[in-house]
């Protein structure tokens, strides 16, 4: 398996991504290829497709051995399920599968095609092992079944998000980091009112702490 490109996102550490792709459909991410593989013929014609299949590897959660079952934070982390059955990062082969909407593509004089997408849920730095299009008459089934996930799991939070902490934030970032706290990235297993948690979000740590559906960010740090 090569690495053809690696993803860029405003998620430094695992914290705070989405568990799912398109689950916050206004988080960014921008596709650079490796230099073997900039070469604006290999995407020619993927304009013509709205939404794009990422296969990528779980580069944080690489390991030599591998568990039969595994605790989903879906399921409040104390039930085991087949890792099989799950989404799990913690598998024999560390490979991920993202479903993100094609924003556009760029043609950069040094990096070559730059493949914007939105919805994402990877890290960033994120090896990328493969892109292909989406295509719905055949990749779309309304009449699946979801096992145990068979409706959203993140209930929203209420954001208490002062306007002295989010003026510090880039204008274009506001909506999805507001959108990845009102889904709250805290572990499933964590009930404490009084802890505070730190998020990394592009250049900035967001403090904040959660009392039953109400989230409040206490401080916002940035790192430049």
């Amino acid at each position: 398996m090569k690495t053809i490109a690696r993803i860029h996102t405003d998620f430094p550490t695992k914290f705070g991504i989405p568990r799912q792709s398109g689950i916050v459909a206004s988080l960014q991410g921008r596709i650079v290829f490796e230099p073997d593989y900039r070469n604006a013929e290999a995407v020619r014609g993927l304009e013509a497709f709205s939404h794009l299949w990422l296969l990528w590897e779980f580069s944080e959660a690489v390991r030599d051995t591998w568990s039969p079952t595994v605790r989903p934070p879906r399921l409040g982390g104390n039930v085991r399920m087949g890792v099989f059955a799950t989404r799990s990062p913690f598998r024999p082969n560390p490979i991920g599968l993202s479903s993100v909407k094609l924003e556009r593509i760029e043609i950069d004089p040094q990096l070559g095609p730059v493949v914007c997408v939105s919805g994402i849920d990877l890290m960033d730095g994120t090896p990328i092992y493969d892109i292909k299009p989406y295509i719905a008459y055949t990749d779309s089934h309304p009449e699946a079944v979801s096992g145990f996930a068979t409706t959203p799991a993140e209930y929203l939070l209420e954001v208490d998000f002062a306007e002295e902490w989010l003026s510090k934030i880039p204008l274009d970032k506001r909506e999805g980091l507001k959108a990845v706290l009102a889904h709250d990235p805290r572990p499933q297993y964590h009930e404490d009112p009084n802890r505070i948690y730190g998020l990394r979000f592009d250049a900035f740590d967001v403090r904040f702490k959660v009392d039953g559906n109400r989230l409040e960010v206490v401080e916002v740090v940035s790192f430049t």
